[in-house]
């Protein structure tokens, strides 16, 4: 596998092929912002997030679905950079009902972290979000819609990791939201193996366990990696 040398905000860093800038700077320990992403699972570039600037374009990438290139320059952190990043966590707040005093998440939740990080304290747009009900059908998990940033993690490790394919989206812009098995409610759900691996990987407060309160919401995310490196070393294969 032919290794790429790169600079990543003016340091060098190594990298194979096949790696993305997100993957990259991540092992040299340089930190991008990102919602979207989890390890394991394939990414889908949804959040945008972690933009980046590259020598030589123009135009802003997603460092997450961004393959690395040899003599590629990349900026992680900039001025325009932050403007987009607050601009992007501004809507996500604007779009849905993000309380996060009465959230299940609160204190647990990578939404929160990443407002946090980039001193995000009030958001400068008008509140568009429509009240969503909550699917609480399932006998072990919750679905609140209004929690929910379109990050698709759940779709992903349903499919890639559990292969159950019970979630999916429908709709488009501010109507968009995530769907069990065609529309069905979460415990109508046939395909559903209520194995809430969907849960573990959820960012905010979206999808909870049954009974949790605010700020109970604690996740592992262990667990989906320890799932994807097992499978992928077959070290469950006798």
């Amino acid at each position: 596998m032919a290794a790429k040398t790169l600079t990543i905000d003016g340091r060098l860093v190594g990298a194979h092929e096949n790696q993305t800038v997100l993957e990259a700077a991540s092992e040299a320990g340089i930190k991008i912002p990102t919602l979207c992403h989890l390890d394991g699972i394939a990414d889908a570039g949804a959040c945008r997030l972690c933009l980046v600037e590259v020598a030589g374009s123009p135009r802003l990438h997603p460092a997450c679905v961004l393959k690395v290139a040899e003599g590629m320059e990349i900026k992680t952190q900039s001025e325009r950079l932050r403007k987009y990043r607050r601009l992007l966590l501004e809507l996500l707040f604007a779009e849905r009902n993000h309380v996060c005093a009465v959230c299940v998440a609160n204190g647990h939740c990578e939404l929160q972290d990443l407002a946090m990080d980039l001193g995000m304290d009030h958001v400068r747009y008008q509140y568009r979000f429509q009240p969503f009900a909550v699917d609480v059908t399932h006998r072990l998990f919750g679905l609140d819609h209004n929690r929910c940033v379109l990050c698709t993690r759940c779709v992903r490790v349903c499919s890639e990791v559990e292969g159950a394919h019970t979630w999916d989206m429908e709709g488009r812009g501010a109507k968009a939201r995530v769907i069990t098995d065609l529309k069905q409610p979460w415990g109508e759900a046939d395909s559903c193996t209520s194995c809430g691996k969907c849960v573990h990987g959820c960012p905010t407060g979206a999808l909870f366990f049954q009974g949790s309160t605010v700020g109970e919401m604690e996740r592992d995310r262990t667990r989906l990696e320890f799932i994807v490196t097992a499978r992928e070393k077959k070290q469950w294969i006798a």
